[in-house]
């Protein structure tokens, strides 16, 4: 996680949500940690001047997946960076897709519309289906 740098670590929610107020475009995002849960992530974007938080969680097998919408189906991707290629698509359970990364960069943020997808096709993922 340490190697994506749109992970702002241990910074609170306050934080995170000053830094996309401070971004000002819809679709501007970053991740940090959970401050109620250890171990886990959270997604944060911004829409319409409101921060919506999504969970993110590995599973043990390694696996990365968010918590969207109720009734989206839950995604499990091999890799967190192949995560946030697919929810820069709309129509994902976000509530807006991931169009600007709030980059932490030696203690000051900047935000950058996304280029490419740095060589992923994004299509590595898997289904999860509910259990019988």
């Amino acid at each position: 996680m340490d190697a994506l740098p749109v992970y702002h670590g241990k910074i609170s929610r306050e934080t995170g949500e000053r830094l996309l107020g401070a971004a000002g475009k819809d679709g501007s995002y970053l991740i940090r940690d959970s401050e109620t849960v250890s171990g886990v992530y959270c997604l944060c974007v911004l829409c319409k001047g409101f921060v919506y938080t999504y969970r993110l969680c590995q599973t043990d097998g390694g696996s990365w997946s968010a918590e969207t919408a109720p009734g989206v189906q839950k995604r499990l991707f091999r890799k967190i960076k192949n995560l946030i290629v697919a929810y820069h698509k709309p129509g994902q359970g976000l509530a807006m897709p991931l169009l600007y990364p709030v980059y932490k960069e030696n203690n000051y943020t900047t935000s950058r519309p996304m280029t490419g997808n740095g060589g992923d096709s994004g299509e590595d993922y898997l289904f999860m289906h509910p259990a019988s």
